[in-house]
């Protein structure tokens, strides 16, 4: 409400108000009691695109038609007056314009209505900075979402407020996902080490960095990363949330591996119980120097579970020598495990040291022991006996301190029962047993096993981003993959190769998988590896296929579900020959 004193003044009084709010670029205009507009200020002319001589003395009503006047008129009764504000759209040149409308009756000294102000507020600057705000983060979302770094920003509570693209691929989270959740969902837990540098970062203000850092997939695989992590500050200074970049350190870590052998649990994926007891195990066991017998199908990871107990064990900086006890022709198996001495043999010009020298004060890994000639077998007892054994052609023993780890696709128990392996040996290399499932019998470790190796896969190509079709993904899944880990990988590497887009279709699959059944195979694919196999039955079935396959020992392996290694030394354990 505005009072103005009743007096001849009271006009001049009017325009020393408009004057006032011309100052503060506000337009206003003042009519009396018959309608008539009696005064205009600068702003409201400029506003209205009118002129104030052009409109005094004439009814408001009829200098604004079409501009509706959307409350109700303030010089009607007073009890029916009201001072809400409209929010007026007035276009021109198809150019929109918002003015904010309060107008509001006029008094004089005894109360009565005498006119009313109306007052015309422009909404342009205050939308142009909002535009201007918006605009300024929509851009910088862009830039953002097209940086080749994964970023996330948090709240003062450590709630997820933005999450770019690269951090969607790196984590596989969908931003939908995450956004107001807490971070802690992509570090794996309210402990986690990078988590607690980002709080840090933002309780003092300070930049932190990890340079080994872990962040947790939506399949609850550990990825390694190296964080930056900051505040968020306002224009005060004040913190209001924190900023954290990312980078996905895989091939990093695969090159690291690679060159100096180490593998750690992360290496080894599975959520499975029976892969949760089998890490609990290997934690305890890998820190002793116990031997160690694995058994478990062809392509289960026996490799990479020695390789996880070598580097979980105290012995982890020494040497990690492996013997493929398949691969070598009989004739040479001794001779490279044990070595020779000069004259041992023809050609045996000088010394020559063999893989337990090489592993002294490390870790020797002993693959396919069940081939190892009966022979080698007495020699081999003798080493874990005594810890001592003769180089070949040598009447001085040699001393090794190692630490034996065996592994085997076929069950030893069963080879001692068949007389192919030596009892004695086998109890001295059953100290403790860990025993791998075949892929099939953990399928609840598809999902995650699959992630984790195409985003590795990717990595070694050429470091892009691929993605799996539902349909692709239900093919996987359903898939009894005969040859384990290793054949999935395979599958995987196949279908990258042919991709050239960033999914992976089931077109982009192997054809032998658009026609397998989904379920347990027939009897005659492939070879079943469980403890009570007939030795006797796998034998005919081989020499069956290798006839009906005229000898074809690839078209053979391939019926049987394995590799053309695999099918050689199962004929060379029972004595088949073509």
């Amino acid at each position: 409400m505005v009072q103005f004193p009743t007096s001849s003044n009271d006009h001049l009084r009017c325009d020393e108000w408009l004057e006032l709010l011309d100052e503060l670029n506000i337009g206003a205009f003042s009519v009396n009691l018959h309608r008539q507009i009696e005064a205009m200020n600068y702003t409201a002319q400029a506003l209205m695109g009118l002129k104030e001589k052009e409109v005094v003395g004439k009814d408001c009503r009829e200098i604004f038609t079409g501009i509706p006047c959307m409350v109700q008129c303030n010089l009607l009764q007073k009890d029916e007056q009201t001072e809400e504000p409209d929010v007026l759209l007035l276009e021109e040149n198809e150019d929109q314009q918002f003015l904010t409308r309060l107008a509001t009756a006029v008094y004089n000294a005894s109360g009565q209505v005498v006119g009313c102000l109306t007052i015309l507020q422009d909404h342009a600057p205050i939308r142009d900075l909002i535009d201007r705000i918006h605009y300024e983060e929509r851009s910088l979302k862009i830039v953002l979402d097209n940086l080749d770094i994964g970023i996330f920003t948090v709240n003062r509570g450590g709630y997820i407020t933005f999450f770019n693209t690269e951090a969607e691929k790196i984590s596989g989270f969908d931003r939908r996902q995450v956004l107001g959740k807490p971070c802690a969902v992509i570090f794996g837990g309210e402990t986690a080490r990078d988590l607690c540098l980002l709080k840090e970062s933002m309780a003092n203000g300070t930049v932190r960095d990890s340079r080994s850092g872990q962040l947790m997939t939506k399949e609850g695989e550990i990825i390694p990363i190296r964080g930056h992590y900051m505040a968020l500050k306002n224009e005060k200074g004040t913190v209001v949330g924190g900023l954290a970049t990312f980078h996905d350190l895989t091939l990093v870590h695969q090159l690291s591996q690679a060159i100096q052998e180490r593998y750690t649990f992360h290496d080894m994926i599975g959520k499975s119980p029976a892969m949760q007891k089998i890490f609990e195990m290997v934690g305890v066991v890998a820190r002793t120097d116990a031997t160690i017998l694995i058994e478990g199908a062809t392509g289960t990871g026996k490799d990479l579970l020695a390789k996880v107990i070598h580097t979980a064990s105290r012995r982890s900086e020494k040497p990690f020598v492996k013997v493929n006890c398949a691969a070598l022709p009989d004739n040479l198996l001794e001779s490279e495990m044990f070595g020779y001495i000069k004259g041992a043999f023809t050609g045996a010009v000088r010394n020559k040291p063999g893989r337990f020298n090489e592993a002294d004060t490390g870790t020797i890994f002993l693959d396919e022991i069940g081939d190892l000639p009966l022979p080698l077998q007495a020699k081999l007892l003798r080493v874990l006996e005594d810890r001592e054994f003769y180089p070949l052609g040598s009447n001085r023993t040699q001393k090794v301190d190692v630490r034996i780890i065996s592994a085997t696709n076929h069950p030893l128990e069963d080879l001692v029962k068949k007389r192919l392996f030596r009892e004695d040996l086998f109890y001295r290399l059953n100290v403790f047993r860990i025993e791998l499932p075949e892929l099939i019998k953990r399928r609840d470790d598809l999902p995650l096993l699959i992630h984790h190796i195409l985003r590795r896969l990717c990595a070694t190509f050429d470091n892009r981003r691929v993605g799996i079709s539902k349909e692709a993904m239900k093919i996987l899944l359903n898939y009894h993959y005969p040859g384990n880990v290793r054949e999935l990988e395979n599958i995987l590497e196949h279908s990258l190769i042919i991709c050239g887009e960033d999914t992976i279709l089931s077109e982009h699959l192997p054809d032998y998988m658009h026609h397998r059944p989904p379920a347990a195979p027939p009897s005659d694919t492939p070879l079943k590896k469980d403890k009570s196999q007939n030795f006797l039955a796998e034998r005919e079935k081989i020499l069956r296929l290798l006839q009906k396959n005229k000898g074809s020992r690839t078209q053979t392996a391939k019926l049987l579900g394995i590799d053309r290694t695999t099918l050689w030394r199962k004929m060379k354990r029972y004595g088949i020959s073509l």
